[in-house]
């Protein structure tokens, strides 16, 4: 019975130890954690702070790369404007070019067009320059100076005005007036109005402009800066002249200067007209002389131009059935 109690005894004191050892392991883990907390706070947040910091860079860094890329973007899209634009220029100036072409083309073709159509005109004039000449009517002629009538007691003067003229035969032009005015010591009265009906002188538009030296030195003075519109057509000069002037008590002479006749009437239309204006007196001849110096102005500067010829037949038809003459020269 003592050796059962003896080993109880044992056993119960060997188990002690144990839980005793148990429990104080516990407290040192205890303590041990206790302690060791702290430093590992410490070095997570040591550890943490860096990644923040780290995190902080790399963010400042890709907001400054983004940055750089946003205006990369943005002058590379500037750019694309303005080559786009550029594009679009030449496009407009490709279009451009290409319609001035098709316009090229077509006046070239026109040109080829007219210049046939000049010929036949040529052709057409020049046989109606025959037809007239043959038709002529031979007339009586007194007071003769240099083949030109002067047995007027009123002088008109009719001036083609145009570029053509006043670039390169004004002062031709000056001269021949001159010269006319020569041939009359005394008349009347003088007019001058360009080939449109306007007249030099307001003040004496529809009026005689009494003769003396000093009226026609005035005149000649005038003539060198008087450039008024005109037409490239005597025509309108020559109607006006008739019907303001008419008269069946008064020997009139007009005198027509010009290197052109445009494009407009037809030559068989002016000469009717003309003819209805400038009736025929008693003996049957017509009251106003129609005479014409024709200015070789386009022959020079525009060789082959179908107005000198229109002017130059038209002009000579009017002289021969108005008791005038024509004269054309053959050098500026």
């Amino acid at each position: 019975m003592s050796r059962k109690r003896r080993e109880i005894e044992v056993f119960s004191l060997s188990f002690l130890d144990v839980v005793s050892c148990g429990f104080g392991a516990i407290i040192l883990l205890l303590v041990i954690s206790k302690f060791a907390a702290p430093l590992a706070r410490e070095r997570a947040a040591a550890t943490m702070t860096a990644t923040i910091a780290q995190v902080e860079r790399r963010t400042t860094r890709d907001a400054a790369q983004a940055r750089t890329v946003a205006r990369r973007i943005r002058s590379a899209e500037d750019e694309q404007a303005v080559l786009t634009a550029k594009i679009n220029s030449l496009r407009r100036e490709i279009e451009a070019a290409r319609a001035q072409l098709t316009l090229v083309e077509a006046r070239k073709a026109k040109l080829g067009g007219e210049e046939k159509g000049i010929e036949e005109a040529r052709e057409k004039l020049s046989a109606e320059m025959e037809r007239l000449a043959r038709s002529a009517r031979p007339r009586p002629r007194d007071n003769v100076v240099g083949g030109i009538p002067v047995d007027s007691e009123y002088v008109i003067f009719i001036i083609d005005t145009s570029g053509s003229m006043q670039n390169y035969a004004w002062p031709l032009v000056g001269r021949k007036m001159k010269e006319i005015l020569e041939i009359y010591p005394k008349v009347k009265g003088i007019q001058v109005m360009n080939d449109m009906g306007e007249f030099m002188f307001s003040q004496y538009a529809g009026r005689w402009i009494p003769d003396s030296p000093a009226r026609r030195r005035a005149i000649l003075d005038t003539l060198s800066s008087w450039s008024p519109f005109s037409n490239s057509s005597p025509v309108e000069g020559i109607t006006a002249a008739i019907r303001r002037f008419y008269a069946a008590d008064k020997k009139i002479s007009i005198y027509v200067f010009g290197d052109d006749f445009a494009r407009g009437a037809t030559l068989d239309s002016v000469v009717e007209t003309v003819a209805r204006l400038n009736k025929a007196g008693a003996g049957g001849r017509r009251r106003v002389r129609i005479h014409a110096i024709g200015f070789p102005v386009l022959l020079t500067k525009s060789p082959g131009a179908p107005g000198i010829i229109r002017f130059s037949a038209l002009m000579r038809r009017l002289a021969e059935d108005n008791g005038g003459s024509f004269v054309g020269l053959n050098s500026l």
